[in-house]
Protein backbone atom coordinates (compact mmCIF):
# COMPACT_ATOMS: atom_id res chain seq x y z
CA UNK A 1 0.00 0.00 0.00
CA UNK A 2 1.32 3.43 -0.92
CA UNK A 3 2.30 5.80 1.88
CA UNK A 4 1.34 8.73 -0.38
CA UNK A 5 -2.17 10.11 -0.84
CA UNK A 6 -2.95 12.58 -3.62
CA UNK A 7 -5.46 15.01 -2.11
CA UNK A 8 -5.95 17.53 -4.94
CA UNK A 9 -4.61 18.48 -8.34
CA UNK A 10 -4.81 21.62 -10.45
CA UNK A 11 -3.51 20.97 -13.93
CA UNK A 12 -0.24 19.12 -13.38
CA UNK A 13 0.24 20.66 -9.91
CA UNK A 14 -0.45 18.29 -7.03
CA UNK A 15 -1.22 18.49 -3.31
CA UNK A 16 -0.69 15.34 -1.29
CA UNK A 17 0.17 13.76 2.03
CA UNK A 18 3.13 11.45 2.62
CA UNK A 19 2.94 9.27 5.74
CA UNK A 20 6.25 8.47 7.46
CA UNK A 21 7.33 6.85 10.70
CA UNK A 22 7.73 10.30 12.28
CA UNK A 23 4.67 12.05 10.95
CA UNK A 24 3.08 13.48 7.84
CA UNK A 25 4.71 15.51 5.09
CA UNK A 26 2.32 17.89 3.34
CA UNK A 27 3.17 18.30 -0.32
CA UNK A 28 4.28 20.32 -2.15
CA UNK A 29 7.06 20.30 0.44
CA UNK A 30 10.27 22.28 0.69
CA UNK A 31 12.87 20.46 2.79
CA UNK A 32 15.32 22.67 4.69
CA UNK A 33 18.83 21.24 4.44
CA UNK A 34 20.42 20.14 7.69
CA UNK A 35 23.63 18.77 6.16
CA UNK A 36 25.27 17.73 9.44
CA UNK A 37 22.01 17.09 11.33
CA UNK A 38 21.38 20.78 11.91
CA UNK A 39 19.82 23.59 9.92
CA UNK A 40 22.68 26.01 10.39
CA UNK A 41 22.20 28.45 13.31
CA UNK A 42 18.63 27.34 14.17
CA UNK A 43 17.12 25.20 16.91
CA UNK A 44 14.86 22.34 15.80
CA UNK A 45 11.92 24.02 17.53
CA UNK A 46 12.53 27.14 15.43
CA UNK A 47 12.57 25.17 12.19
CA UNK A 48 9.32 23.47 13.20
CA UNK A 49 7.73 26.83 14.02
CA UNK A 50 8.57 28.08 10.53
CA UNK A 51 6.33 25.35 9.11
CA UNK A 52 8.81 22.69 8.01
CA UNK A 53 7.48 19.13 7.99
CA UNK A 54 10.76 17.45 7.05
CA UNK A 55 14.51 18.06 7.22
CA UNK A 56 17.16 16.73 4.83
CA UNK A 57 20.40 15.37 6.28
CA UNK A 58 23.54 14.32 4.46
CA UNK A 59 24.66 10.69 4.55
CA UNK A 60 28.15 11.50 3.23
CA UNK A 61 28.99 13.99 5.96
CA UNK A 62 27.29 12.11 8.81
CA UNK A 63 29.05 8.87 7.85
CA UNK A 64 32.42 10.63 7.99
CA UNK A 65 31.67 12.83 11.03
CA UNK A 66 30.60 11.68 13.62
CA UNK A 67 29.77 8.28 12.06
CA UNK A 68 26.63 6.16 12.04
CA UNK A 69 27.98 4.02 14.91
CA UNK A 70 27.87 6.94 17.33
CA UNK A 71 24.52 8.23 16.05
CA UNK A 72 22.95 4.79 16.37
CA UNK A 73 24.39 4.39 19.88
CA UNK A 74 22.76 7.69 20.89
CA UNK A 75 19.32 6.67 19.66
CA UNK A 76 19.39 7.45 15.96
CA UNK A 77 19.29 10.67 14.00
CA UNK A 78 16.05 12.00 15.52
CA UNK A 79 17.21 11.64 19.12
CA UNK A 80 20.73 12.79 18.27
CA UNK A 81 19.56 15.99 16.55
CA UNK A 82 16.45 16.80 18.58
CA UNK A 83 14.34 16.86 15.38
CA UNK A 84 11.22 14.75 16.00
CA UNK A 85 9.65 15.10 12.55
CA UNK A 86 10.46 13.27 9.31
CA UNK A 87 14.06 13.18 8.08
CA UNK A 88 15.19 12.42 4.54
CA UNK A 89 18.79 11.30 4.10
CA UNK A 90 20.44 11.58 0.72
CA UNK A 91 22.81 8.82 -0.34
CA UNK A 92 26.05 10.76 -0.52
CA UNK A 93 26.23 10.17 -4.25
CA UNK A 94 26.01 13.86 -5.12
CA UNK A 95 28.93 14.70 -2.84
CA UNK A 96 31.07 11.84 -4.14
CA UNK A 97 30.56 12.73 -7.78
CA UNK A 98 30.46 16.52 -7.49
CA UNK A 99 33.72 16.64 -5.50
CA UNK A 100 35.49 15.27 -8.55
CA UNK A 101 39.00 15.96 -7.26
CA UNK A 102 38.41 13.49 -4.42
CA UNK A 103 36.99 10.68 -6.59
CA UNK A 104 39.42 7.78 -6.94
CA UNK A 105 37.55 4.97 -8.67
CA UNK A 106 34.07 4.02 -9.85
CA UNK A 107 33.05 0.53 -10.85
CA UNK A 108 29.87 -1.50 -10.91
CA UNK A 109 30.27 -2.36 -7.24
CA UNK A 110 30.51 1.23 -5.94
CA UNK A 111 32.69 4.34 -5.66
CA UNK A 112 35.97 5.01 -3.86
CA UNK A 113 36.87 8.56 -2.86
CA UNK A 114 38.99 10.56 -0.46
CA UNK A 115 37.31 12.05 2.60
CA UNK A 116 37.06 15.85 2.49
CA UNK A 117 37.99 15.83 6.19
CA UNK A 118 41.22 13.86 6.35
CA UNK A 119 41.95 12.56 2.85
CA UNK A 120 41.48 8.91 3.83
CA UNK A 121 40.14 6.57 1.17
CA UNK A 122 36.47 5.68 1.69
CA UNK A 123 34.08 3.54 -0.32
CA UNK A 124 30.33 3.66 -0.83
CA UNK A 125 28.30 0.81 -2.27
CA UNK A 126 24.50 0.50 -2.56
CA UNK A 127 24.40 -2.00 0.29
CA UNK A 128 26.78 0.08 2.39
CA UNK A 129 24.72 3.24 1.89
CA UNK A 130 21.56 1.31 2.81
CA UNK A 131 23.24 0.13 6.01
CA UNK A 132 24.42 3.62 6.94
CA UNK A 133 20.92 5.02 6.47
CA UNK A 134 19.37 2.09 8.34
CA UNK A 135 21.55 2.86 11.32
CA UNK A 136 20.89 6.60 11.07
CA UNK A 137 17.17 5.74 11.22
CA UNK A 138 15.93 8.29 8.71
CA UNK A 139 12.34 8.19 7.49
CA UNK A 140 13.21 8.44 3.80
CA UNK A 141 16.44 6.99 2.40
CA UNK A 142 17.69 7.92 -1.06
CA UNK A 143 19.45 5.37 -3.25
CA UNK A 144 23.07 5.72 -4.29
CA UNK A 145 23.27 7.23 -7.75
CA UNK A 146 25.74 8.86 -10.13
CA UNK A 147 25.03 12.54 -10.78
CA UNK A 148 27.03 13.81 -13.79
CA UNK A 149 27.49 17.54 -14.44
CA UNK A 150 25.50 19.20 -17.21
CA UNK A 151 28.53 19.22 -19.52
CA UNK A 152 29.15 15.46 -19.18
CA UNK A 153 29.56 13.50 -22.40
CA UNK A 154 26.85 11.27 -23.80
CA UNK A 155 28.93 8.28 -22.75
CA UNK A 156 29.19 9.57 -19.16
CA UNK A 157 25.42 10.03 -18.99
CA UNK A 158 24.91 6.53 -20.39
CA UNK A 159 27.17 5.05 -17.72
CA UNK A 160 25.47 7.09 -15.00
CA UNK A 161 22.08 5.73 -16.03
CA UNK A 162 23.32 2.15 -16.25
CA UNK A 163 25.08 2.13 -12.90
CA UNK A 164 22.33 4.09 -11.12
CA UNK A 165 19.79 1.47 -12.22
CA UNK A 166 22.14 -1.38 -11.28
CA UNK A 167 22.73 0.09 -7.84
CA UNK A 168 19.02 0.84 -7.31
CA UNK A 169 18.10 -2.81 -7.85
CA UNK A 170 20.61 -3.82 -5.18
CA UNK A 171 19.73 -1.12 -2.67
CA UNK A 172 15.96 -1.57 -2.83
CA UNK A 173 16.44 -5.15 -1.65
CA UNK A 174 18.80 -4.27 1.22
CA UNK A 175 17.67 -4.20 4.89
CA UNK A 176 16.19 -0.93 6.11
CA UNK A 177 15.12 0.63 9.40
CA UNK A 178 11.56 -0.10 10.62
CA UNK A 179 9.12 2.04 8.63
CA UNK A 180 11.89 3.55 6.53
CA UNK A 181 10.78 4.58 3.04
CA UNK A 182 13.18 4.35 0.12
CA UNK A 183 13.26 6.53 -3.00
CA UNK A 184 14.83 5.68 -6.34
CA UNK A 185 16.49 8.24 -8.59
CA UNK A 186 16.33 8.69 -12.37
CA UNK A 187 19.26 10.21 -14.22
CA UNK A 188 19.81 11.00 -17.91
CA UNK A 189 20.43 14.74 -18.01
CA UNK A 190 18.18 16.54 -20.48
CA UNK A 191 18.35 13.75 -23.07
CA UNK A 192 14.76 12.60 -23.47
CA UNK A 193 15.42 9.06 -24.65
CA UNK A 194 18.07 8.42 -22.00
CA UNK A 195 16.11 9.88 -19.08
CA UNK A 196 12.94 8.08 -20.16
CA UNK A 197 14.95 4.86 -20.19
CA UNK A 198 16.23 5.63 -16.70
CA UNK A 199 12.74 6.40 -15.43
CA UNK A 200 11.36 3.19 -16.94
CA UNK A 201 14.09 1.17 -15.24
CA UNK A 202 13.73 2.71 -11.79
CA UNK A 203 9.91 2.65 -11.68
CA UNK A 204 9.97 -1.10 -12.26
CA UNK A 205 11.52 -1.38 -8.80
CA UNK A 206 9.30 -1.21 -5.68
CA UNK A 207 10.30 2.20 -4.37
CA UNK A 208 8.10 4.38 -2.16
CA UNK A 209 8.92 7.49 -4.19
CA UNK A 210 10.96 8.60 -7.17
CA UNK A 211 13.32 11.49 -7.78
CA UNK A 212 14.57 13.37 -10.82
CA UNK A 213 18.30 13.68 -10.24
CA UNK A 214 20.95 15.30 -12.37
CA UNK A 215 19.05 18.53 -13.01
CA UNK A 216 19.85 22.05 -11.77
CA UNK A 217 23.50 21.08 -12.18
CA UNK A 218 24.49 23.61 -14.83
CA UNK A 219 21.98 23.28 -17.65
CA UNK A 220 19.86 26.32 -18.57
CA UNK A 221 16.64 26.99 -16.68
CA UNK A 222 14.74 26.54 -19.95
CA UNK A 223 16.26 23.09 -20.53
CA UNK A 224 15.60 22.12 -16.93
CA UNK A 225 11.93 23.08 -16.99
CA UNK A 226 11.34 21.50 -20.39
CA UNK A 227 12.80 18.26 -19.06
CA UNK A 228 10.67 18.32 -15.91
CA UNK A 229 7.53 19.00 -17.97
CA UNK A 230 7.76 15.70 -19.84
CA UNK A 231 9.69 13.65 -17.25
CA UNK A 232 7.48 14.19 -14.20
CA UNK A 233 4.36 12.64 -15.82
CA UNK A 234 6.42 9.51 -16.58
CA UNK A 235 6.82 8.95 -12.83
CA UNK A 236 4.03 7.03 -11.03
CA UNK A 237 1.09 9.24 -10.09
CA UNK A 238 0.58 7.40 -6.79
CA UNK A 239 4.11 8.06 -5.47
CA UNK A 240 5.78 11.32 -4.42
CA UNK A 241 7.95 13.01 -7.04
CA UNK A 242 11.12 14.66 -5.81
CA UNK A 243 13.27 17.25 -7.62
CA UNK A 244 16.69 17.20 -6.00
CA UNK A 245 18.48 20.49 -5.31
CA UNK A 246 16.08 23.32 -6.15
CA UNK A 247 15.06 26.15 -3.83
CA UNK A 248 14.61 29.54 -5.53
CA UNK A 249 11.11 31.02 -5.67
CA UNK A 250 10.72 30.87 -9.44
CA UNK A 251 12.09 27.35 -9.64
CA UNK A 252 9.81 26.09 -6.86
CA UNK A 253 6.68 27.48 -8.50
CA UNK A 254 7.64 26.23 -11.95
CA UNK A 255 8.41 22.65 -10.93
CA UNK A 256 5.24 22.47 -8.84
CA UNK A 257 3.36 23.54 -11.96
CA UNK A 258 4.95 20.58 -13.76
CA UNK A 259 3.96 17.96 -11.20
CA UNK A 260 6.78 17.90 -8.61
CA UNK A 261 5.89 17.26 -4.95
CA UNK A 262 9.16 17.66 -3.01
CA UNK A 263 12.35 19.70 -3.35
CA UNK A 264 15.33 20.80 -1.26
CA UNK A 265 18.12 23.32 -1.49
CA UNK A 266 20.73 25.12 0.61
CA UNK A 267 19.84 28.40 -1.11
CA UNK A 268 17.69 29.98 1.67
CA UNK A 269 20.23 29.26 4.41
CA UNK A 270 23.33 29.89 2.32
CA UNK A 271 21.91 33.17 1.03
CA UNK A 272 21.31 34.21 4.63
CA UNK A 273 24.95 33.56 5.45
CA UNK A 274 26.00 35.93 2.66
CA UNK A 275 23.91 38.69 4.25
CA UNK A 276 20.93 38.64 1.88
CA UNK A 277 17.20 38.33 2.45
CA UNK A 278 14.76 36.58 0.11
CA UNK A 279 11.58 38.56 -0.51
CA UNK A 280 8.58 38.42 -2.83
CA UNK A 281 10.33 41.01 -5.02
CA UNK A 282 13.76 39.38 -5.01
CA UNK A 283 16.89 39.49 -2.89
CA UNK A 284 17.96 42.31 -0.59
CA UNK A 285 21.68 42.62 0.08
CA UNK A 286 21.67 43.87 3.65
CA UNK A 287 25.33 44.88 3.42
CA UNK A 288 24.26 47.74 1.15
CA UNK A 289 24.57 51.22 2.66
CA UNK A 290 21.06 52.16 1.57
CA UNK A 291 19.67 50.09 4.45
CA UNK A 292 21.75 51.84 7.12
CA UNK A 293 18.82 53.95 8.40
CA UNK A 294 15.92 51.88 7.07
CA UNK A 295 13.43 51.23 9.92
CA UNK A 296 11.26 48.86 7.88
CA UNK A 297 11.26 45.08 8.39
CA UNK A 298 13.00 42.89 5.84
CA UNK A 299 9.62 42.47 4.16
CA UNK A 300 6.38 44.28 4.95
CA UNK A 301 3.66 41.92 6.15
CA UNK A 302 6.05 39.02 6.79
CA UNK A 303 5.22 36.91 9.84
CA UNK A 304 8.72 35.63 10.60
CA UNK A 305 10.45 36.41 13.94
CA UNK A 306 13.01 38.67 12.23
CA UNK A 307 10.39 40.89 10.62
CA UNK A 308 8.20 40.93 13.72
CA UNK A 309 10.81 42.65 15.87
CA UNK A 310 13.76 44.00 13.91
CA UNK A 311 14.51 46.60 11.25
CA UNK A 312 16.59 46.38 8.12
CA UNK A 313 18.97 48.88 9.69
CA UNK A 314 19.52 46.64 12.70
CA UNK A 315 19.97 43.47 10.63
CA UNK A 316 22.43 45.35 8.40
CA UNK A 317 24.38 46.44 11.46
CA UNK A 318 24.54 42.84 12.72
CA UNK A 319 25.62 41.47 9.35
CA UNK A 320 28.32 44.08 8.80
CA UNK A 321 29.66 43.54 12.32
CA UNK A 322 29.66 39.77 11.78
CA UNK A 323 27.30 39.24 14.68
CA UNK A 324 25.79 35.75 14.70
CA UNK A 325 22.31 37.09 15.41
CA UNK A 326 22.24 38.75 12.00
CA UNK A 327 22.81 35.43 10.22
CA UNK A 328 20.22 33.75 12.44
CA UNK A 329 17.61 36.39 11.68
CA UNK A 330 18.22 36.16 7.94
CA UNK A 331 18.06 32.35 8.09
CA UNK A 332 14.75 32.51 9.95
CA UNK A 333 13.38 34.95 7.40
CA UNK A 334 14.60 33.13 4.29
CA UNK A 335 13.25 29.77 5.43
CA UNK A 336 9.93 31.38 6.42
CA UNK A 337 9.67 32.97 2.98
CA UNK A 338 10.42 29.71 1.17
CA UNK A 339 8.15 27.57 3.35
CA UNK A 340 5.29 30.07 3.16
CA UNK A 341 5.61 30.27 -0.62
CA UNK A 342 5.32 26.49 -0.79
CA UNK A 343 2.44 26.35 1.69
CA UNK A 344 0.63 29.00 -0.35
CA UNK A 345 1.07 26.89 -3.46
CA UNK A 346 -0.45 23.89 -1.68
CA UNK A 347 -3.44 25.93 -0.53
CA UNK A 348 -3.93 27.36 -4.02
CA UNK A 349 -3.87 23.87 -5.55
CA UNK A 350 -6.61 22.71 -3.19
CA UNK A 351 -8.74 25.69 -4.31
CA UNK A 352 -8.04 25.13 -7.99
CA UNK A 353 -6.30 28.51 -8.15
CA UNK A 354 -2.64 27.58 -8.57
CA UNK A 355 -2.16 29.22 -11.97
CA UNK A 356 -3.30 32.56 -10.59
CA UNK A 357 -1.13 32.14 -7.47
CA UNK A 358 1.93 31.33 -9.56
CA UNK A 359 1.30 34.15 -12.03
CA UNK A 360 0.93 36.75 -9.27
CA UNK A 361 4.04 35.55 -7.43
CA UNK A 362 6.16 35.52 -10.59
CA UNK A 363 4.89 38.95 -11.64
CA UNK A 364 5.80 40.39 -8.24
CA UNK A 365 9.20 38.76 -8.37
CA UNK A 366 9.82 40.25 -11.81
CA UNK A 367 9.37 43.81 -10.49
CA UNK A 368 12.59 43.45 -8.51
CA UNK A 369 13.38 44.87 -5.05
CA UNK A 370 12.88 48.55 -4.43
CA UNK A 371 16.04 50.45 -5.22
CA UNK A 372 15.54 53.72 -3.44
CA UNK A 373 17.18 54.40 -0.12
CA UNK A 374 14.91 54.96 2.85
CA UNK A 375 13.59 58.51 2.95
CA UNK A 376 12.64 60.11 6.23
Amino acid sequence: MSSFTLEASDGAARAGLLQTAHGEIRTPAFMPVGTKATVKSLLPVEVRALGADVMLCNTYHLHLRPGEDLIEELGGLHAFSGWDRPILTDSGGFQVFSLRDTLLEVDDDGATFRSVYDGRAERLTPEGVAEIQRRLGSDIAMCLDICPPADATAREHEEAVRRTELWAARQVAAPRAPGQLRFGIAQGGTDRALRSRSIAGVVELPFDGYALGGLAVGESRKEMLETVAWAAPELPADRPRYFMGLGDAEGILEVIARGIDMFDCVLPTRTARTGSALTARGRLNLRNARFARDPRPLEEGCGCPACAEFSRAYVRHLVNQQELLGLRLLTLHNLWFTLQLTAGAREAITRGAFDAYRAEALATLATGPEEEAWQR
